[in-house]
């Protein structure tokens, strides 16, 4: 496994980090055990940087893991939607006791829109950066699906990391094309920044050309590292070997090809009726203010997905 310094933070992590929404409840909703297993199966072929929420409630997954792998070597991003001290720091005190940890590697203000978020929120980030003269955390930043904020925290000497939604397809960006998310990232990076791409598979949304959105991912050098989010220990091998250049054996492909899918509709859907007015195979209803995916119909092509303006619609 690669390994690259964060920026001008100091953090060493491996170019592939676990991303710690897709096993919880949110997504796969596998039990704490199978969770900590898959995770587990990542640190132990060499990852050693995992990107978690307070809003995931993930982190009695990872404190399995590193349980079960003893390692203590391990980066921890965490991330929270803090507007003020006090919620500041009831989310990072939320993250060190579930995780049973007295420090935490990384803490981002969650899906900042722009500079005037990132100014709505700057009492909570204070309280992070007095954290990190306390030595509790060791660099802070934010995590976001816009080209704006990526902008805006690239020219921020408070901000050590910046986490940016980049994909193949540009799906997810939020303001914008893949190419000018690129652009700011390539400025955030010569400003010393320290980037980890989210969602290179768009949710899982391009699930259908995973080695070509991860070679799209992998060959962005602007990328210290790249959160992909994995269910299972055949995800995690295939996707190790991949970032390794090594050769994907067939019956481990097999496994992932059989793995079942749905299409996942998140909790904060908006209910706009954009996916549903573009669904080819008329898949989607808006029933008594729900989306309904009709399964029978849904084919997990993924084009939904693309009308989606808060990128609630993953395939899972």
């Amino acid at each position: 496994m690669e390994y690259r310094i964060l920026g001008n933070t100091g953090i060493k992590v491996s170019r592939m980090c676990f991303g710690g929404l897709t096993v919880g409840p949110l997504q796969a909703n596998l039990s704490v055990e199978a969770g900590a297993e898959v995770i587990a199966e990542a640190f132990n072929r060499g990852v050693n940087f995992i990107d978690t929420a307070q809003l995931y409630k993930t982190y009695p997954y990872i404190k399995r893991a590193l349980e079960i792998t003893k390692r203590g070597d391990i980066v921890i991003a965490s991330k929270s939607y803090a507007y003020d001290e006090e919620t500041a720091k009831r989310s990072l005190d939320e993250a060190l006791t579930e995780l049973n940890i007295d420090k935490i590697g990384i803490f981002l203000l969650h899906e900042q829109e722009s500079e005037h978020t990132l100014r709505g929120h700057y009492e909570a980030l204070k309280y992070y950066l007095k954290m990190k003269e306390m030595g509790i955390i060791k660099a802070v930043g934010i995590s976001t699906h816009t080209i704006r904020a990526v902008e805006a925290a690239a020219q921020m000497e408070e901000i050590d990391v910046i986490h940016p939604i980049i994909n193949i397809k540009g799906i997810g960006i939020q303001d914008g094309s893949r190419d000018q998310m690129l652009k700011v990232i390539k400025k955030a990076y010569k400003n010393g920044k320290g980037i980890y791409g989210m969602k290179p598979i768009g949710g899982g949304n391009l699930i259908h050309s995973v080695e070509e959105s991860l070679d799209y991912a992998i060959h962005i050098d602007e990328l210290h590292s790249i959160a992909v989010g994995m269910q299972t220990k055949e995800e995690v091998i295939a996707n190790v070997l991949k970032f390794n250049g090594e050769k994907i054996p067939d019956e481990v492909i097999k496994k992932i090809s059989k793995k079942p899918r749905k299409l996942h509709i998140d909790d904060w859907c908006e209910k706009c009726g954009s996916c549903v007015k573009h669904c080819k195979h008329q898949a989607l209803q808006l029933i008594n203010d729900q989306i309904v995916v009709d399964r029978n119909k849904c084919v997990l092509c993924g084009y939904c997905s693309s009308y989606c303006p808060q990128f609630c619609i993953k395939i899972v």
